[in-house]
């Protein structure tokens, strides 16, 4: 194998940094949102808009994902415990499954709610509609901003990424139908507005959900490549097979695998020691961050379901 001399000090300076920008973000997020369906609800109550309420409401169940996603968040990093020994990581996985099924109900309810408009129009109630909602966009949008940069390598931040993009998006829609609508009375405009911004959420979701029932049952994440991994193992000096591969997420963020690892000739402990250091270290750049490695003289034969790759 070729030697690396990559700063992972350094990946773990920044990966730090990353997740502390993550939780102010996170704080931030719950806070703007909380006083945005206070402002909302209380246009909508004094403006006897139902629309108004109505995304007030929607608002609310965004709070809610961004607190749930941002208690996983904190749980993933508490130490593990005899009751749980990777202590709570998988808690960003649930989280991030919860936040896609929130995400389909608001997509329902947004269906919903366009084609009962489409069957029962009725007139904008003024610009201040128009101008509430633009608040929202702003809300909204630097909420999903703060997520933007981290939003790839984590599905529990995608997720609450795409709640508040989703937001700002509806916000967006409410303030256009409003605007059209004052001058053109063109009421219809509203439901196909809505049922755009459901199309456009539900192709968001749909990969989101996947991808977390991918991890929650134990598959093997997106960011890894078993047959290179097994040509990255097989590689390296002194193996001479490996069978029993299982790789799965303990966390949105980290990856675990298992492997029997055959060497071609006879080894002594310090020996085994080096060859499972550099195997652990060249998997750590295929994202893979914590392998159990178990080193055998000779090729079992495998018959039972648990075989692996």
């Amino acid at each position: 194998m070729h030697n690396h001399s990559h700063d992972h000090g350094h990946d773990h300076h920044n990966h730090n940094l990353a997740l502390k920008k993550v939780g102010k973000a996170f704080v931030t997020g719950v806070i703007l949102n909380v006083i945005f369906v206070i402002i909302e609800s209380t246009a909508g109550l004094y403006y006897n808009s139902s629309a108004l309420l109505a995304d007030a409401g929607h608002n609310l169940t965004d709070v809610a994902s961004l607190i749930i996603a941002m208690i996983a968040f904190r749980l993933a990093k508490a130490k593990p415990n005899p009751a749980f020994s990777y202590g709570y990581k998988k808690t960003t996985v649930l989280a991030s499954f919860i936040n896609s099924l929130l995400l389909i109900v608001a997509i329902i309810g947004i269906g919903y709610e366009a084609t009962h408009k489409l069957i029962h129009p009725q007139p904008v109630q003024g610009k201040m509609i128009a101008i509430v909602a633009g608040v929202g966009i702003l809300i909204n949008a630097v909420t999903a901003f703060m997520f933007f940069s981290e939003r790839k390598k984590d599905l529990n931040i995608k997720g609450a990424y795409l709640h508040m993009l989703a937001d700002a998006g509806v916000s967006l829609g409410v303030v256009a139908t409003g605007v059209a609508m004052i001058f053109t009375n063109w009421y219809w405009l509203d439901s196909f507005i809505g049922y755009g911004i459901m199309i456009f959420i539900f192709i968001s979701t749909w990969k989101l959900l996947k991808d977390s029932t991918r991890l929650a049952l134990d598959g093997v994440p997106l960011n890894v490549d078993m047959r290179e991994v097994q040509e990255h193992i097989l590689k390296t000096k002194g193996v001479k097979s490996v069978h029993h591969v299982h790789v799965w997420a303990i966390s949105t963020t980290q990856n675990m695998l298992t492997a029997h690892i055959v060497t071609n000739q006879k080894m002594n402990d310090e020996q085994l020691q080096h060859l499972k250091k550099e195997i652990r270290h060249e998997l750590l750049h295929l994202n893979i961050h914590h392998a159990t490695l178990e080193t055998e003289q000779s090729e079992t034969s495998c018959k039972d379901e648990d075989c692996g790759f």
